[in-house]
Order: C-alpha cells, then structure tokens, then sequence
C-alpha cells in the first residue's frame, strides 16, 4: 500500500522552529518531486516549498522563503522541512505530496491538483 506519512507538527511560540518529515512507505519516494502544502480552515491549500527527486532543486513561496528549508533523505525514504522563525501566520495543516510528471524538477507549487498521492496531515500550531 502506498502511503505518505507526516510528522513532527506540534505547538510552538513565536520565533520558534518546528522540523517536519515525510515518510513514504510502499514505495521509493526517490523516484518523484515532493512538495509541501499548507491548509487552514475555508482557504485553498497553498504550496509552500518543493524539492525535485535528486533533491538539487527547490523552491519556496514568497511567504517562508529564507525561514524553511526543505531537504530529502533518500536513503530513508524521507524529505524534510525545517521551518524556523514561525509566525503566527504560519499556522496550518501540513501536507506533503509527491510529484510524477516531472520528477527531476522542482514541482509546481500552485497547482495541488497535479500532484498523486497525499499524507493525511499534520497539524502546525504558532501561538504564544
């Protein structure tokens, strides 16, 4: 069964830093582009940050670029996203998703519907 799995969401105050990690299971996550979005109740869910399967390319949305960093294990089957410097704004559902059209390069970050296969989520609260 193919399965992303996130971890690492949490309660942090302002300033703080949180590190997300998606997990694959079933299959080889080396083989797609990963990307990271976030949701909050009633608004569309908004790409943050992408890698490309080899991990050499990323991108970032305006809002957190230079505060994440997002990076891949591949030998555990993993990619991350360090996010420092949180603010309040950043409070969301973290999703990651994997990206096949393209795998070698950094995947679209507006366009959620490309993507196939998602976690279920994990929760990112900013908050003092």
């Amino acid at each position: 069964q193919y399965q992303l799995l996130e971890s690492g969401g949490g309660l942090v105050q302002p300033g703080g830093s949180l590190r997300l990690s998606c997990a694959a299971s079933g299959f080889a996550l080396n083989d797609y582009a990963v990307g990271w979005f976030r949701q909050t109740p009633g608004k569309e869910r908004e790409g943050v940050s992408g890698i490309s399967s080899s991990g050499d390319n990323t991108k970032y949305a305006d809002s957190v670029k230079g505060r994440f960093t997002i990076s891949r294990d591949n030998s555990k089957n993993t990619v991350h996203l360090q996010m420092n410097s949180l603010k309040p704004e950043d409070t969301a559902v973290y999703y990651c998703a994997i990206y096949s059209t393209i795998a070698t390069m950094t995947p679209p970050l507006y366009d959620p519907g490309s993507y196939d296969l998602w976690g279920q989520g994990t929760q990112v609260t900013v908050s003092s």
